[in-house]
């Protein structure tokens, strides 16, 4: 049994699973798993198509001082971006990137994704747009971690997604979910301005999505 076998397998599953939502395409993306038990992320090799990636293919990463593990293939250009997060946050343990159409656009233009649409909370009360780094470099991956603070997704200028999670199913939910608002903001600007929920709306989300899918015993009646 390969080290970290179980995170492997979950890693290309995922990969599959964002192609066959086109949440990306070709060899576009990465996706990474942190073992804080280990120390070690896992995370997406460079340049394979994910039809062909194999759990033998992923590569594991100590996060502490970025060193290769395990594994013979080349890992993602944007292994630094996700190891900043796995370093200096406890709340993130898996992450994914990609570029979703309607994300990059709206990263094209350089905006942030305001709460035009109450699942914007998914990430936080608005996502943020980092400043544009060249893709693979130190300097992407801190503007990432700066303008994702005290949220789970960040737009990156000119490039696409970076949504994060405590698990694979998590950052994933966050990705459809942003790109789904992404798509609302763009649609709702070719017509008009769309009309921003308040923050303490948004505040109120993030609580009730705390508790989303529990049963709540307590409740307002009608």
């Amino acid at each position: 049994m390969m080290l970290l076998q179980e995170i492997r397998e979950e890693i290309v599953q995922y990969g599959q699973k964002a192609i066959e939502a086109r949440l990306t395409k070709g060899t576009g993306g990465n996706l990474s798993i942190c073992d804080r038990e280990s120390g070690l992320m896992a995370i997406t090799p460079s340049g394979i198509d994910y039809f062909k990636m194999t759990p033998e293919m992923i590569v594991l990463i100590d996060v502490q001082t970025g060193k290769i593990v395990d594994g013979n293939e080349v890992p993602s250009s944007e292994c630094d971006m996700h190891r900043i997060f796995y370093k200096y946050r406890t709340d993130i343990d898996a992450i994914i990137h990609t570029h979703t159409t309607f994300a990059a656009t709206i990263s094209c233009l350089n905006w942030p994704l305001p709460a035009l649409h109450y699942l914007v909370a998914f990430a936080g009360v608005d996502v943020r747009c980092a400043k544009y780094a060249t893709y693979g470099t130190v300097a992407l991956a801190k503007n990432a971690f700066e303008a994702m603070k005290d949220r789970k997704a960040v737009l990156l200028a000119n490039h696409g997604l970076v949504a994060g999670g405590a698990n694979l199913a998590e950052a994933f939910a966050v990705t459809e979910e942003i790109e789904f608002c992404c798509e609302l903001y763009y649609r709702t600007k070719c017509i008009g301005e769309p009309v921003i929920l308040p923050n303490d709306e948004m505040e109120r989300m993030l609580e009730r999505f705390k508790n989303y899918g529990k049963r709540i015993e307590e409740h307002e009646t009608i």
